[in-house]
């Protein structure tokens, strides 16, 4: 008998759990509807910053033409959910309709977390997160101006360097003492702001956003900074962190955890046996991921529970992280802030190639517990398939690039 399954979101966790359960289901027995709030499929966020290049969004698409052809899929774009009867087994959609299901996947991701300075809702004020946001952001960019980025994590600086790209001259604020601070740390976060420096970027760390300040005809006209620095702007692009999209759960009788999502077990079932959640929707055991491979994992995770072969846990997310930030190689894996007891830290920093190196180590200083690497990242792959084990050589030896 062919069963519904419901999932609610069709961002890129989404997205995939309906791929998997397309490919793996060979015996046709789930039904699954989509709802979508955006009006387009499913497309990748994490190259959204292409499309300033080429604005072609097909570039972007997740989704293929099997998908619109599958007579297993139904996907309903721009209709987000609106609640959750667990009694009936029903979800209500904006546009009135009540679709049953037999099980319920929550992929509702996260919405850009604003923070609540004065001014931050005037006209010129933008997120950094959808097709649409970028369509408003070229639409107010002019060439030659300034614009403000608030938040210096990775999505602060791709924003940033959108900017760039759209002829403005861009000020980076980060509250932190240095740049992208939740993946590295503040001697390679001050070798990344050398960098972006050179490009034309403007960087403001260790200080707040005051207020975002109106002109005459009540647009941005300015950002004011903690220390008082008053930088003169047409537009400001928030990017100062997500929040997990959990709004359906209290009328639903969901939990939440602790710092918002849907409160899930290690199987990313919530209290309720047909409802499960993924992605940065997700509070497993209470902790929410933000990044997209976790929530892959998860998919799959539920794939398998669906198709009864077992009730696979989710694994657990590998945070490690290398990126190419605007030219600029920097990578960070394991335990990269030694918050281990007894972690030490040993670093190599070559100030005339600009390059930066640590390696956190166990107490015992022969087990790699993780790394940070900023200008030269090409021995991540090696370093971070060495991490919880004793490292081959001794650690000053990888170190240097010269070394390696």
């Amino acid at each position: 008998m062919t069963r519904t399954l419901v999932v609610v979101g069709h961002g890129m966790v989404g997205h995939h759990l309906v791929e998997s359960l397309r490919t793996r289901d060979t015996a046709g027995s789930w039904r699954i509807v989509v709802l979508a709030e955006e009006p387009r499929p499913a497309y990748d966020r994490v190259r959204l910053s292409s499309y300033l290049a080429d604005r072609d969004t097909g570039e972007l698409a997740l989704a293929g033409a099997d998908l619109a052809a599958d007579r297993r899929v139904e996907l309903r774009l721009g209709t987000p959910a609106t609640a959750i009867d667990r009694r009936t087994r029903t979800v209500s959609t904006a546009h009135g309709d009540r679709i049953g299901y037999d099980a319920l996947v929550l992929a509702t991701g996260s919405r850009p977390f604003v923070p609540p300075v004065p001014g931050c809702d005037l006209p010129g004020c933008f997120v950094y997160r959808t097709v649409e946001d970028l369509d408003a952001i070229r639409a107010a960019a002019v060439p030659g101006r300034p614009g403000v980025v608030v938040g210096g994590g990775l999505l602060g600086l791709e924003a940033a360097n959108a900017l760039r790209l759209l002829g403005m001259r861009p000020h980076v604020v980060e509250l932190a003492p240095h740049l992208m601070p939740a993946q590295i740390d503040q001697d390679a976060g001050r070798l990344l702001a050398e960098y972006v420096t050179e490009l034309g970027l403007s960087v403001h760390c260790g200080t707040a956003t005051r207020s975002v300040d109106a002109g005459p005809d009540g647009r941005v006209r300015a950002v004011t900074l903690g220390d008082g620095t008053v930088l003169e702007t047409c537009l400001v692009v928030f990017s100062t962190g997500i929040r997990p999209r959990d709004e359906l759960a209290g009328p639903a009788g969901l939990e939440t955890g602790p710092r918002g999502g849907f409160l899930v077990d290690e199987r990313c079932r919530t209290a309720d046996p047909r409802i499960w959640a993924v992605g940065e929707c997700a509070a497993v055991g209470g902790r929410c991921y933000g990044l997209v491979a976790p929530g892959y994992r998860m998919a799959e995770a539920v794939t398998d529970q669906l198709l009864g072969r077992g009730d696979t846990p989710f694994p657990g997310a590998d945070l490690s992280t290398r990126l190419k930030l605007l030219g600029v190689d920097v990578a960070s894996f394991g335990d990269a802030h030694a918050e281990a007891e007894g972690a030490m830290e040993l670093v190599y920093a070559d100030r005339t190639a600009r390059t930066y190196t640590k390696l956190v180590l166990a107490p015992d200083a022969r087990t790699l517990l993780g790394g940070v690497l900023a200008g030269d990242a090409t021995a991540y792959p090696v370093l971070r398939s060495l991490v919880g084990r004793e490292l081959p050589a001794p650690p000053e030896r990888l170190l240097s690039p010269s070394a390696r």
